[in-house]
């Protein structure tokens, strides 16, 4: 056996379950993306890819004949979406990464959403979720609704961390209050695992990039303060 077909048929069983050893991968990439995110480091977009990779064999069961038998459109769809979307922000953050001058060499400097942008997140999480729904339903998905809410959340919360958007975590804690209840019910136990594990991460992420705006609002000021007089903008 090729060592591509021995990876997409390992399979680990615990307590009479059936779990497919590149599920326990893939969201192990997942993870190791999301800590990059938080620390805003470049690599963590091709990690993230790796691992999205990887669980888009998972969730088309039906046709890579995963344990579950499932075809999950919109987790499958999602991993593709990431892929798409993880370009934009990969190439974003390496562009500021190669300006940015400091021993740290961060990615991308976090902000808060202005009011326009928060209702554009909002409308386009009610609208998104409103048609993926039917496609997906359409499609014959596990689970249109919710999945269409996770999917939906997903991408905006993606495109808020390529744009250094703060709000993009709170977006994460949405999807995972939707996203753990179905995979446990669909069977898919260590994406929901990942999912619990996934929330509180989040919400330390969150504090992180809060922490790193205080602390950066109140330097600028410090900055500016001690800068010679004729070089202020």
């Amino acid at each position: 056996m090729n060592p591509v077909s021995a990876l997409l048929d390992a399979e680990l069983h615990i307590a009479g379950s059936t779990i497919l050893w590149r599920e326990v991968v893939g969201n192990g990439f997942g993870l190791a993306s999301a800590i990059g995110g938080m620390r805003r480091r470049v690599w963590a977009w091709p990690v993230g890819i790796a691992g999205n990779a990887l669980l888009f064999t998972v969730f088309v069961g039906g046709v890579f004949n995963t344990p579950q038998h499932l075809n999950m459109a919109g987790q499958a769809g999602r991993q593709l979406m990431f892929i798409a979307v993880s370009g934009y922000g990969w190439w974003g953050w390496y562009r500021h990464s190669r300006r940015e001058t400091g021993l740290e060499h961060r990615a991308v400097v976090p902000r808060w959403a202005s009011t326009r942008e928060r209702w554009i997140l909002v409308a386009a999480m009610i609208l998104g979720t409103l048609a993926c729904t039917k496609l997906f339903a359409w499609l014959g998905s596990y689970g249109p609704w919710a999945e269409a809410w996770i999917f939906t959340g997903s991408f905006l919360a993606t495109y808020g961390m390529a744009r250094g958007l703060a709000e993009f975590w709170l977006l994460w804690i949405a999807v995972d209050l939707v996203g753990v209840p179905l995979l446990l019910r669909a069977g898919y136990y260590p994406s929901a695992v990942l999912y619990l594990v996934y929330a509180g991460f989040v919400a330390w992420g969150f504090a992180v990039w809060v922490r790193t705006m205080r602390r950066d609002a109140t330097v600028a000021p410090d900055t500016r303060a001690r800068e010679p007089l004729g070089m202020s903008e």
